[in-house]
């Protein structure tokens, strides 16, 4: 199937405290998703249609993985021991049944260090490097991108005041025209990292000749810290 317009959207299985405010009452119904585990189980429970469903569930209950089972179309299931995440399967076979537009992850980094770490990088293997632009990461404090070289000017979304330019292979010719520190002509050996930039105003612009960038926005934990 080619379909290059296609959005999917893909569930996993991080802690639910670090989704996206208000992400359970989005609606879903028009999306396509795909599930990853745990991220199946709960958005079956919430009602969603899947486009099927992957991973290896071993922190789900044999209750959880047969009503995941009745309502997702495929379930396709792995042993634990494997020496890739479930994260990084889901997008795989989200690229290889439809190549998509764009692939954004939910749930992916919060939790374990490890695991943000592995769904970061699994980008540079050969099978993603030339999809990765089009592969994004959305949690409570982060949104996480993945450009090739290019031109780019990037929105600042709500309380997303920060930036991080991280390359993860070596950068040609960095510039970054509006934020707090700029850059002219800069270049990176991978993988040393940028140190974290501020918006300016409400747009930053950047470019860059070759390499692969990752750009993280975030924002300050004192916005989720419960006030008495």
């Amino acid at each position: 199937m080619m379909d290059n317009e296609m959005i999917i959207n893909i569930l996993v299985g991080g802690p639910r405290e670090e989704l996206p405010e208000n992400f359970w009452k989005s609606s879903f119904s028009e999306d396509h998703w795909i599930g990853a585990d745990k991220g199946a189980v709960d958005l079956v429970k919430h009602h969603q249609s899947l486009l099927f469903a992957v991973g290896d569930f071993d922190s789900s209950s044999e209750e959880e993985i047969e009503l995941v089972k009745e309502n997702v179309p495929e379930l396709i299931t792995f042993k634990p021991e494997k020496d890739y995440t479930d994260t990084e399967l889901s997008v795989k076979l989200a690229i290889d049944k439809y190549h998509p537009k764009k692939i954004t992850i939910y749930g992916a980094t919060g939790g374990r260090i490890d695991h943000l770490l592995a769904n970061i990088m699994f980008v540079l293997k050969p099978e993603f490097r030339f999809y990765a632009d089009k592969i994004k990461i959305i949690d409570r404090r982060n949104i996480i991108n993945f450009f090739l070289p290019g031109k780019y000017t990037i929105n600042k979304e709500e309380n997303f005041d920060y930036l991080a330019f991280i390359p993860l292979e070596k950068i040609k010719n960095l510039n970054l025209y509006d934020e707090k520190y700029k850059l002219n002509n800069a270049n990176y050996t991978y993988p040393i990292a940028l140190a974290s930039n501020e918006f300016v105003g409400d747009k930053a612009s950047f470019s860059f000749e070759s390499g692969l960038l990752c750009v993280i926005q975030s924002k300050d934990y004192w916005f989720f810290v419960k006030k008495d």
